[in-house]
């Protein structure tokens, strides 16, 4: 019987933690990666930034001379004050100039000190604001302010009673960001402390100091409804009479008519003119239907763009922007230690460390050489963008930048996250150009962003009184020679935040 001998072969790709390291460099953003090289430059005395090194040394020569000059000049001019001062003035002159000099030599006692007479207003405001409590502090030196904040600002301007602000306060804190008070008023009857209002409080009392609250600023603050909330604007409004009922009925009973467009059933419903109608109309439209939107502070978020491209003369330039990212470089004194160091530990900790620094470095640059290339190959391709607009944006894909750059799919993914480009256009994330391919009737293919673009533009141009449907929108793009379903247009029509042709409908004079 023939032995025979099975061996099973299996391979395992390990990836190494420097390696590791390095792919997660690559999917970092800008503002990560900051961080990440801070953390590096605190943890590892091998590295150091490039640049700000120079320039502290620079600036520390600099101001160290400025003020060896400008110690020499005071203490020359001082000198000259003084023997012209001694020369002119008599001896009773002196005596009187010591005690303007010394104002409280002669009235304070032999144990007052200086901070005893004199506080500044540092030591003040810190008296101050150790008085308060912490959220008082916070609030008080808030930069940005809160609709809330607003609010009990002006509450404690009101001449109204103590039991009656607490009961206000309640009120307040039900109001949401947007103005509008969120919970039934049965509710806020049952929240309100009995400890703290002697007095029943009813619902009576609780519209009479809901209608106080309605009078601060913004105007329409407090409404239980988008209806109350328009008319709370409404009565701030000089406006005649007969404007004045026709803008009322119409906000207490047609606003569901009003968001369709359907302005023929309102005209009906009220029979008024044309003219009258059409004024209602626009003045309705000028009202604001989330009044705390102004008030309550917005974060705001900041972007550093990666990649800068440039148009110089008729070529496009892509460079790395430089300067958001500090340069990185090994520390050559702790370099030369490292070599020299006769202790064993120091030697190794100098040396790990040494590695350690050098793997960061190296990622570095992969990183910054691998978005440079990305970024210079999505600009080739789309430089029909750069030129002329989104309409000209061609398709690409991920495989496309890949075989160009020769890298892998996953890596040109990774690069793209979070990577932004600024361009005279504006600064774009990089997957911004990236997009899927439509055929057209010609045979050719046209991207899927440049598609959006073309809807855009007509439904931009078109007549408000007679818009555009799909139907319309696909025939016309089929002239340009782009196929494209009715299906299709409402997608993208939808993903681009418009509304449908009934509901873009305007009232015709």
């Amino acid at each position: 019987m023939k032995q025979t001998l099975n061996i099973n072969l299996s391979t395992q790709i390990r990836m190494t933690p420097q390696l590791q390291h390095a792919i997660r460099l690559l999917q970092m953003s800008t503002l990560d990666l900051r961080q990440e090289i801070q953390e590096n430059l605190e943890n590892n005395p091998l590295l150091e930034i490039e640049e700000n090194l120079i320039q502290n040394e620079e600036s520390s020569r600099s101001e160290e001379n400025q003020q060896e000059t400008e110690n020499i000049v005071d203490l020359s001019l001082q000198a000259d004050q003084t023997e012209n001062e001694s020369k002119d003035k008599a001896p009773e002159e002196n005596q009187i100039t010591e005690k303007l000099d010394n104002p409280l030599s002669e009235e304070l006692p032999l144990d007052t000190t200086w901070e005893d007479t004199y506080q500044s207003t540092q030591q003040s405001n810190k008296e101050k604001s150790e008085g308060l409590s912490n959220q008082e502090y916070l609030t008080n030196n808030s930069s940005e302010e809160t609709l809330h904040d607003y609010l009990i600002w002006q509450l404690n301007l009101a001449p109204l009673a103590r039991e009656d602000k607490i009961v206000a306060l309640t009120l307040i804190d039900s109001i949401d960001p947007n103005g509008f008070l969120t919970v039934e008023l049965t509710e806020i009857l049952e929240a309100i402390n009995i400890e703290e209002v002697s007095s029943e409080v009813s619902i009576d009392v609780l519209e009479k100091i809901l209608g106080i609250i309605q009078d601060f600023d913004p105007t329409g603050v407090g409404a239980r409804n988008l209806s109350e909330c328009l008319l709370l604007q409404l009565r701030e409004i000089d406006v005649s009479k007969d404007l004045h009922e026709c803008c009322t009925k119409i906000i207490t009973n047609h606003l569901q008519e009003l968001a369709g467009n359907d302005y023929p059933r309102i005209k009906k419903s009220l029979g008024v003119s044309d003219s009258l109608l059409q004024q209602a109309l626009l003045l309705i439209r000028s009202l604001n239907p989330k009044p705390g939107s102004i008030i309550s502070p917005k974060e705001t978020d900041y972007i550093y763009p990666d990649v800068v491209v440039r148009k110089i003369t008729d070529n496009w330039i892509v460079e790395l922007n430089s300067e958001v990212l500090p340069k990185v470089r090994i520390n050559s004194v702790y370099e030369g230690l490292s070599k020299r160091s006769t202790d064993k530990s120091e030697k190794t900790y100098l040396k790990e460390h040494l590695q350690e620094a050098k793997w960061f470095i190296k990622s570095l640059q992969t990183r910054h050489d691998t978005l440079l290339k990305v970024a210079s190959t999505i600009v080739e391709v789309q430089k029909d963008f750069l030129d002329y607009g989104p309409e000209h944006m061609k398709p690409l894909i991920l495989s496309d930048v890949a075989q160009r750059t020769e890298l892998h799919e996953s890596t040109v993914s990774r690069i793209t996250n979070r990577k932004y480009l600024s361009t005279p256009r504006g600064v774009f994330e990089l997957k911004y150009f990236f997009s899927s391919h439509l055929g057209t009737a010609s045979g050719g293919e046209i991207s899927s962003t440049a598609i959006r673009a073309l809807i855009k533009k007509l439904i931009d141009e078109e007549d408000q009184a007679k818009p555009l449907s799909d139907s319309k929108i696909a025939a016309i793009l089929l002239e340009k020679d782009v196929k494209i379903a009715r299906r299709t247009i409402a997608k993208y029509r939808e993903s681009l935040g418009i509304q449908s042709s009934s509901e873009r409908k305007k009232y015709s004079r």
